[in-house]
């Protein structure tokens, strides 16, 4: 069974994306830590993070490097936080948020509340940023 991020990804379930290539795609979180926090994932559906072989492991690094200098050019911030949880969805995930402050990582804190309108307009500013 496709995992929630294959069906995004296949356009079954919308999303708010900020870049995609042929191997990875990254959409902003439905219920984000900060604004701009964004998800990064490979296309290839494997469940954890250390099971990716070696060069899509690479792959997706680098693709979540280009996505982390478009937040830092469109969400005001100290710096782009990496997290790996990886017990949500079962497809390996890097989380990119923007951080002020540790507390601003803390998965169990306060989630941020946006708007569909928010997402929008925030998904497009990151897109407009990114570089290929």
């Amino acid at each position: 069974m496709a995992s929630i991020f294959t069906k995004i990804i296949q356009g079954e379930i919308p999303s708010y994306k900020v870049a995609e290539d042929k191997n990875y795609y990254a959409f902003l979180d439905i219920n984000p830590n900060a604004k701009g926090h964004t998800l990064v994932i490979p296309k290839k559906e494997v469940d954890k993070l250390f099971d990716l072989d070696t060069e899509t492991y690479a792959g997706l690094m680098q693709f979540s490097y280009k996505v982390s200098k478009a937040l830092e050019k469109t969400v005001t911030c100290n710096r782009v936080g990496m997290s790996v949880v990886g017990l949500e969805v079962p497809h390996a995930h890097v989380h990119l948020i923007p951080i002020n402050r540790v507390s601003d990582i803390n998965f169990t804190s306060k989630k941020l509340s946006m708007q569909h309108d928010d997402f929008v307009k925030l998904a497009k500013e990151i897109a407009s940023n990114f570089e290929a």
